[in-house]
């Protein structure tokens, strides 16, 4: 544990840069403390930013020489993933959320705290080294048990139809089926993210309240190494979490994958800033390197994007991870209803299988504003509009 009794501050705050308009002054102070760290060397806050634990959500941070557990955040490698198929889009639209590609989202996914398959998922994952950390060999069993599961909060899988304006994605111009999923590493990843959070507070209890989540972890400690080799494996569960549920749902229904698009959006990398190594947290963002594909999801009603990276460094080669929240989950379930949200799902030729009223469109900023405020960190390639949702039923409790 730290001795220190004081807490001493950059001389002069980490150059950082926002994209967007109005976003709520306790995000932006959040992204203020980080680049007041010592450690901090550079920061960039995206159109969707919203509050969060230490970082905001939607901040991005460069580092050096350490990590931050709160600046990955508590769903680690949360993740996107996109599946065309190669079908007649029709196929889809007869469906109306009652046919076989609604029977198949329900069959085969799962959403929830604690949810889990009787009959487990299979995958590759499982044979990594899970004796990296104390946390990941206490959790494998249980982390087996939920593979090809979703969790509850913001996630979804949903199918819908993809418009394709161009050859850029190498398919012929069209309208396509697809299927859309977001989800993290569930219960293991969580577990892992509240045990190194801890030790890093212990490891710098000289930080004031407001810096308290920012507590951060030298990569060269013990505790700094776990935690990376941790958060790595988190990163190839939740691709694997993603990977089930699109294999097994394509196999459900016979269908060929023509287009695989995917990313993380809660997690760090090792990266090259001017010259020098650094640690890039990405807290609900999405790598937008050169070049680089992913996928900018808008709500059960409004459109996701795929997008290419520009590789702006000034966002860090960053964009924003979807819309954004505008309202509280508390002051959702109070102010929302139902028959409002079906209204409007009915109007956009959406079926939704299940979901809490803080999931609905009302508590989102318009993707479309968003996609606009950062014109100069993405190109989108494809938009997909979602027709069958499914998300935690309402009641649970939310683990994004």
């Amino acid at each position: 544990m730290n001795t220190e009794e004081t807490f001493v501050r950059r001389s002069e705050p980490a150059p950082w840069h926002q994209w967007g308009e109005d976003l709520e002054a306790q995000s932006v102070q959040q992204m203020v403390n980080a680049c007041e760290l010592p450690i901090a060397v550079r920061g960039a806050l995206m159109p969707d930013a919203h509050l969060g634990y230490g970082l905001p959500i939607g901040g991005v941070l460069a580092t050096r020489d350490a990590v931050i557990p709160y600046a990955v955040g508590v769903d680690i490698a949360c993740r996107m993933k996109l599946s065309v198929y190669d079908i007649p889009v029709k196929r889809l639209q007869r469906d109306s959320g009652k046919g076989v590609f609604a029977e198949a989202l329900q069959e085969e996914t799962k959403f929830g705290v604690g949810s889990f398959f009787r009959d487990k998922r299979e995958h590759a994952v499982l044979d990594e080294d899970w004796s990296v950390s104390p946390i990941t060999i206490a959790n494998r069993d249980k982390a087996w048990k939920q593979l090809g599961t979703s969790g509850s909060g913001n996630h979804f899988v949903e199918f819908g139809e993809i418009e394709i304006p161009d050859t850029s994605l190498d398919l012929e111009p069209g309208t396509y089926a697809a299927l859309m999923s977001h989800s993290g590493s569930r219960g293991t990843g969580a577990s892992v993210a509240a045990h190194y959070s801890k030790l890093a507070r212990e490891a710098h209890s000289e930080l004031p309240q407001e810096l308290k989540h920012l507590a951060w972890l030298d990569l060269s400690s013990e505790a700094g190494q776990e935690y990376w080799a941790a958060m790595n494996l988190m990163g190839a569960y939740a691709a694997a979490n993603h990977a089930c549920i699109h294999k097994a749902i394509a196999e459900r229904l016979g269908l060929e994958v023509i287009l695989d698009i995917e990313n993380h959006h809660n997690f760090a990398w090792k990266e090259t800033l001017d010259e020098q190594d650094v640690i890039v947290h990405r807290k609900g963002a999405t790598p937008a390197g050169k070049s680089v594909l992913g996928v900018i999801p808008g709500s059960m009603a409004s459109p996701a994007y795929v997008v290419r990276g520009k590789g702006n460094n000034d966002s860090l080669q960053s964009a924003a991870h979807g819309a954004g929240r505008v309202m509280s989950r508390k002051k959702a379930s109070s102010k929302l209803h139902w028959k409002d949200a079906q209204q409007l799902l009915k109007q956009r030729g959406v079926h939704l299988i299940s979901a809490g009223i803080d999931e609905v469109p009302a508590v989102y900023k318009d993707i479309d504003v968003v996609m606009s405020q950062q014109q100069d960190l993405v190109e989108p390639v494809a938009r997909f509009f979602p027709r069958i949702v499914k998300m935690a039923p309402a009641g649970e409790r939310p683990e994004d």
